[in-house]
């Protein structure tokens, strides 16, 4: 028994050593009273159970911030961690409006809940310069965001904008910080981002890295979503979807990582008037799995297949109008050059 007791301890010792190299502490709660009958016990009638919850160092109920899809926040335990460090990833530079707009979605979602406090939006000049900065009149109008609640901090180099981004996620005058970073560099090792996420978790805010053209790495963050543009479905009237027309903005959501979740992939519209989002259900995820050219305007189907296409006409020789000048006929009449 003194054994037992002794193995126990040993393992309750590693685990708060991995724990702290983790950045978090294991928490200590109490068993129910009642526990449930197909789980057998071997000790007294009160037990100690260590849960750690790696990512949060409490699981209380104000501790995720729900997107409002039913199976995506039950996926993720109540939804994404307040007080921690978030990836939102794009596989390919074409994402980056999808990954951006699904960033500016969350903080209409957080806005909601912190009126007052704006998001600083951390970028370098080189990711400003590909991806570009959100429209303005756009935010209002899409996300309820106004002007003055979105921050911007554009840095000239990587280690400019960690910095900025470790000093505003201790700051609790601000309801997030939003990280934008392109590829995988060096510096944004998981030395950075344990700094990030224990920084978060000490001022009780998010923190969302975008990762632009990025590979997945070993981070801290206990969450990595992928996030790509999916095909808007027609607008949907009382009558009816309306032919021609563009829905609202659609966005395919992988659980790349999660320490509570399995991996899983969701298609998500965003409702800019009731500034929340939904999940697009069955035929209509399926109906359009890739982006599509449309028809030309006035006509009913696609143009016909063309024919072959020739450098020179098949038979006969060119007419004395279409002779190249006399410079280029040699090259024009001679063989091949090989190699």
């Amino acid at each position: 028994m003194a054994m037992t007791a002794v193995a126990r301890e040993t393992v309750f010792a590693l685990r708060r050593q991995i724990a702290k190299i983790e950045g978090t502490l294991p928490e200590r709660l109490q068993a129910p009273a009642a526990a449930a009958p197909d789980v057998r016990v071997d000790a007294g009638p009160s037990i100690d159970v260590t849960i750690v919850r790696r990512g949060i160092a409490a699981a209380l109920p104000d501790a995720f911030l729900p997107t409002g899809v039913e199976r995506l926040d039950a996926a993720l335990s109540g939804g994404l961690p307040k007080a921690a460090l978030s990836e939102i990833h794009g596989v390919e530079t074409r994402d980056a409006g999808a990954v951006s707009g699904f960033a500016l979605s969350l903080a209409s979602l957080i806005l909601k809940q912190t009126q007052g406090l704006p998001v600083l939006w951390i970028g370098t000049s080189e990711i400003f310069r590909e991806a570009g900065f959100p429209y303005a009149r756009g935010l209002h109008a899409s996300f309820g965001i106004e002007a003055e609640q979105l921050l911007f901090s554009e840095a000239p180099k990587l280690v400019d904008a960690l910095w900025v981004a470790e000093e505003a996620a201790r700051m609790t005058a601000l309801a997030a910080v939003i990280l934008e970073i392109r590829g995988n560099p060096q510096r944004l090792d998981l030395t950075a981002t344990r700094r990030l996420h224990a920084r978060a978790q000490s001022a009780g805010r998010p923190v969302f890295l975008l990762r632009q053209a990025a590979e997945p790495e070993p981070t801290a963050a206990p969450v990595r979503l992928i996030v790509a543009s999916a095909p808007a479905v027609p607008r949907d009237t009382i009558v009816g979807p309306l032919a021609g027309s563009i829905g609202r903005p659609a966005f395919t959501l992988t659980i790349g990582k999660s320490r509570t979740a399995l991996p899983g992939q969701f298609t998500l519209e965003w409702n800019p008037d009731e500034r929340a989002f939904d999940e697009r259900w069955g035929e209509e995820r399926a109906k359009n799995p890739v982006a599509v050219v449309s028809l030309s305007r006035g006509r009913k189907d696609p143009a016909a297949a063309s024919g072959a296409v020739l450098a020179f006409p098949a038979v006969g020789s060119p007419a004395a109008g279409d002779q190249p000048p006399q410079g280029q006929r040699a090259a024009y009449l001679g063989p091949r050059r090989a190699g």
